[in-house]
């Protein structure tokens, strides 16, 4: 037989690779349904083990009915590609759910049903350049009527969209809501305007409640409370004021029958302070709860704050350009390394943002288990809160600033035995029923109240009418997890927290905080030196005019000007290499890195092909026959 040409066999070999390749990509789409590679740092495109919980325990079948205009968002390349992601991610939630979780994609063409459908469920309607609108939401209901729906996909909360999805299945699996009784002076539920502000779109409530309110029946209580609504699953106190001894018995009754508690006290709340001055309040601006926090063996100390010097924030205090920033030590950023990592409430944080928090720790005379989950770094101190509300200057705050080498506690659970904080009995007015002590209390108390302040960790816009909040920090995080912890679910808690990783140049920041260090008092005495210059020059040269411009200057006067003149000058110039000096490692580093990014990659990849091209040659004329 005659063989076959090598054309025919090339031929044969591509037309049998594209099968082979079509056939694998078949057998792989239809078995590994829900399998996928993530590379990235922190598995952002991995379903969490808080998600596979949630889908694995569903027990009744939901239907999630996914809107998105096809035709007409079809010239939005972001919204394209962010909707052909949703719609992964919501099939393969269908596919780990085993039937359990009902997809349905429904494209709302405009003057069609779907798109009279879509508006019913209360989805947002984006518009377009050409009239049409968008809808690209989500809505969902439960076996007994239960719904719960995410209005439109804001880019903003790309980030967040599985804790979004995943948080939108747990609320229709869970139809009856955990109850969430809150005491606080501050008006977590309308925001500082009040209720009639609210109604009039001036006032929104925090960040955080709306987020509690979602998943938590909430209920605040009234500054006259004299009893915990029965039912209470989780007791939140932030920012109490003084209550009376009822009070006081009505919370160590409920912790001692059982009752979790999550309380925020503070030495001085900037949150607090803020409503007293601009919203015309009367809230306290410090907060504790003493004699409960006796019983259960907790230490705070209401006239001190933490002073930090590593975790201190940079903060905007001056229009000068050349230096507009300073380092503020009461106001700290805290990373992983001041979390711990093995409690749930914590264990997943990466950023926290707090302002003039306190100090909490263990007294002698407790019974019960002292448990830090955020502390200070060993460069830390703690300050008079007088000092601190009267000083105008961060400058002063970090000279007076002297490290003691200890971490502080800002926030702690407490758990096992404790007492009532009424050993005597109940108060006049009391209920009867009385619990002396408890086996295993659970507590988790944090020294600030600021981490409820918006302006530490969320940005709120407004998306075609709709309020949008896009967190930069874990603050809302902590709370939430911290509550979920209490009501006895974890499910949640890995989620939230995902897209708020903290990549800091971390190199940088120890620079700035060195050069500071190093420079700060020698800038600090060369500034004052300017001014007392300044000032004497101004008082030689008012002078001079009061006693009228016919008098002329004695040759001695004129040298005096003449001296503080270049004094001026040279100060100034002084102050001038101060300043560059904070900067000079920084810049060098930039230099450094522009010049491995610009100028030695090439470098390097030309060298490579350099080397190829030799290692080529060289093998060339080896294979040449002598």
């Amino acid at each position: 037989m005659k063989p076959l040409s090598r054309r025919i066999y090339a031929v044969s070999a591509i037309v049998l690779a594209a099968v082979i390749f079509v056939g694998v990509n078949i057998a792989i789409d239809s078995t590994f349904t829900t399998d996928r590679l993530d590379l990235t740092d922190n598995g952002r495109f991995t379903l969490s083990q808080g998600t596979r919980n949630i889908i694995a325990d569903l027990k009744e079948p939901i239907t999630l009915k996914f809107f998105y205009s096809k035709k007409v968002a079809a010239d939005y390349a972001q919204t394209r590609a962010y909707a052909d992601r949703v719609r992964d991610l919501l099939q393969e939630y269908a596919a780990l759910s085993h039937g359990k979780i009902i997809l349905q994609e429904i494209d709302p063409a405009p003057y069609t049903p779907a798109e009279d459908e879509a508006t019913a469920d209360g989805l947002t309607a984006a518009p377009t350049d050409s009239g049409d609108v968008v809808y690209f939401g989500l809505y969902g209901t439960n076996s007994i009527d239960g719904s719960a729906a995410i209005p439109y996909f804001s880019p903003d909360r790309e980030a967040f969209l599985e804790y979004d999805l995943s948080s939108l299945v747990y609320r229709l699996s869970t139809p009856k809501k955990p109850k969430l009784a809150i005491i606080s002076t501050l008006p977590l539920d309308t925001g500082f305007g009040g209720m009639q502000a609210m109604a009039q779109g001036a006032s929104q409530p925090f960040a955080v409640y709306q987020e509690l309110s979602q998943t938590y029946d909430t209920l605040m209580l009234g500054q006259n409370f004299t009893s915990i609504p029965p039912g209470t699953d989780v007791l939140m106190i932030a920012q109490p004021g003084p209550l009376n001894d009822q009070q006081n018995y009505a919370i160590d009754q409920f912790v001692m029958k059982g009752g979790r508690v999550l309380a925020f006290v503070d030495p001085n709340s900037e949150l607090a302070a803020a409503g007293n001055a601009n919203q015309g309040m009367s809230g306290p601006s410090s907060s504790s709860l003493p004699r409960l926090f006796q019983a259960w063996g907790v230490g705070f100390n209401i006239n001190k704050e933490i002073g930090d010097l590593e975790l201190a924030q940079r903060v905007q205090t001056s229009g000068d350009p050349r230096n507009p920033v300073s380092i503020y030590p009461v106001w700290l950023h805290l990373t992983h390394e001041q979390f711990d990592a093995h409690d749930p409430i914590t264990a997943n944080l990466q950023v926290l943002n707090l302002a003039s928090v306190g100090d909490l720790y263990r007294r002698k005379d407790a019974t019960t288990h002292f448990s830090p989950l955020v502390v200070s770094s060993d460069k830390a101190a703690l300050l008079d809160t007088e000092e601190v509300r009267l000083s105008q200057r961060p400058e002063d705050l970090m000279s007076s600033i002297a490290p003691t080498g200890k971490q502080y506690v800002i926030a702690a659970r407490i758990s096992g035995p404790a007492k009532t904080a009424f050993p005597d009995g109940p108060p006049a007015g009391a209920e009867q029923a009385e619990v002396k002590s408890a086996k295993d209390i659970n507590v988790v108390v944090m020294a600030d109240t600021d981490i409820l302040d918006d302006r530490f960790w969320v940005r709120t816009g407004n998306l075609y009418g709709k309020q949008v909040a896009a967190p930069f920090a874990d603050n809302g995080a902590f709370v939430e997890n911290a509550v979920e912890n209490l009501m006895g679910s974890t499910d949640l808690i890995s989620l939230r927290t995902r897209a708020t990783n903290d990549r800091p140049f971390t190199v940088v920041q120890n620079l700035q905080a060195q050069a500071q260090a190093e420079y700060q008092q020698e800038a600090q005495a060369l500034q004052q030196r300017l001014t007392d210059t300044q000032q004497r020059l101004h008082d030689l040269q008012q002078g001079q005019g009061e006693r009228g411009s016919s008098i002329a200057m004695t040759p001695g006067q004129q040298a005096e000007i003449d001296r503080f003149k270049h004094e001026l000058i040279d100060t100034r110039e002084q102050l001038r290499d101060v300043q560059h000096n904070l900067r000079k490692d920084i810049d060098a580093l930039g230099e450094f890195l522009a010049f491995v990014n610009i100028a030695l990659v090439p470098l390097l990849v030309a060298c490579f092909a350099f080397l190829l091209a030799w290692l080529r040659r060289r093998r060339r004329a080896r294979a040449i026959p002598m």
